[in-house]
């Protein structure tokens, strides 16, 4: 008997228009596989940015909607997951809509921007009994950040001592003919957006790699007047259980940091270094002196198993998606390359 392929999921986008930077990702991302398909969506307010990304994503027309009522009323018994891919602050209203009919979500994060909006969603959940809601923290996907998942959970350098996670960047120094600042990036509510931005992949990392979360927090901030006020600099200091502490330092005016992750974490028989700009390689300290460069093609506890792996170590992941793209255009019709 032969066998059918298993069929994609299909995926309807909040959000996430041919303007946004967030959309072409997740759209990218999701083809990889061939696990998901975008079939339809509300892609914009705009009407024209609407119809201009649906065709690009290669929507049928008819499944391009103008309101988000629309989307839901005729997709919802069709679509295996929605994607929210607004900004933040219009994530609360879309959430509430799909919770009450039962729909599956996938959410761009953070998932609100407030305790008060949380608190509202949380309580919504509880009483509906839901639990499809799922968000998405890119950078856990690392193949080595798996890796120091694996060692600390084997205890490998015996007890976490402190650690340092920073994620600075210069976007709001950067001249604005080089970098459009999101409107959305501009306003600070309760929580100041680069918490939300930047500040919550570290705090999920950290949650992510130590399974713990803190007792106790200590924040001092700073912002530029020229940017209204707004928080562009932030440094936190964490305790957790068992005299283990940490520290957080995100930042949006850090000339000469485009996006510079970097996780250090020191232990009681040694430390590990990761940055994302050699994100194939974690240098080890050890407590005799020696230091070694683990690599993707190092005999490893998770990091180079096929899943991790779309091409060999130390070729930049990039180099396998736009290999992986450029056979998938040269295998279509050739009226069809323009969109892509």
């Amino acid at each position: 008997m032969k066998l059918s392929p298993v069929e994609p999921l299909k995926l309807s986008f909040i959000g996430g228009g041919d303007n946004s930077s967030i959309g072409k990702m997740h759209f990218l991302s999701s083809q990889l596989d061939k696990k998901f398909k975008v079939v339809s969506g509300f892609f914009s307010r705009n009407n024209l940015t609407n119809i201009k990304s649906g065709n690009k994503w290669n929507i049928n027309k008819n499944r391009i909607y103008n309101s988000i009522e629309n989307l839901i009323k005729h997709e919802k018994d069709k679509i295996d997951a929605f994607v929210i891919l607004l900004p933040t602050p219009n994530h609360f209203d879309v959430l509430k809509k799909l919770i009450k009919e039962n729909l599956t979500i996938i959410c761009e994060k953070p998932i609100v921007s407030n305790l008060n909006e949380a608190e509202k969603i949380y309580k919504l959940i509880k009483k509906l009994k839901f639990n499809k809601l799922f968000t998405t923290y890119n950078y856990t996907g690392y193949p080595m950040v798996r890796e120091i998942k694996e060692i600390i959970r084997k205890k490998k350098l015996g007890k976490l001592l402190h650690f340092n996670f920073e994620m600075p960047q210069d976007g709001f120094l950067i001249s604005k003919k080089k970098n459009k600042i999101k409107q959305w990036r501009m306003t600070d509510s309760i929580i100041p957006t680069i918490f939300l931005d930047l500040g919550i992949h570290l705090f999920n990392l950290s949650v992510f790699l130590i399974d713990k979360k803190p007792k106790k927090i200590i924040t001092n901030y700073s912002h530029l007047k020229i940017k209204k006020k707004i928080v562009d600099n932030v440094k936190i200091w964490l305790s957790y259980d068992y005299n283990t502490f940490g520290s957080f330092w995100f930042s949006k005016s850090s000339l000469g940091n485009r996006n510079s992750l970097s996780l250090k974490l020191f232990f009681e028989k040694g430390s590990i270094y990761w940055n994302q700009k050699e994100q194939d390689t974690i240098s080890m300290s050890l407590n005799d002196g020696s230091i070694r460069i683990l690599d993707r093609s190092c005999k490893l506890f998770e990091a180079n198993k096929e899943r991790y792996n779309r091409y060999s170590a130390c070729h930049p992941i990039n180099f396998s998606v736009k290999f992986f793209f450029c056979c998938y255009v040269i295998t279509l019709p050739r009226e069809t390359n323009s969109l892509f």
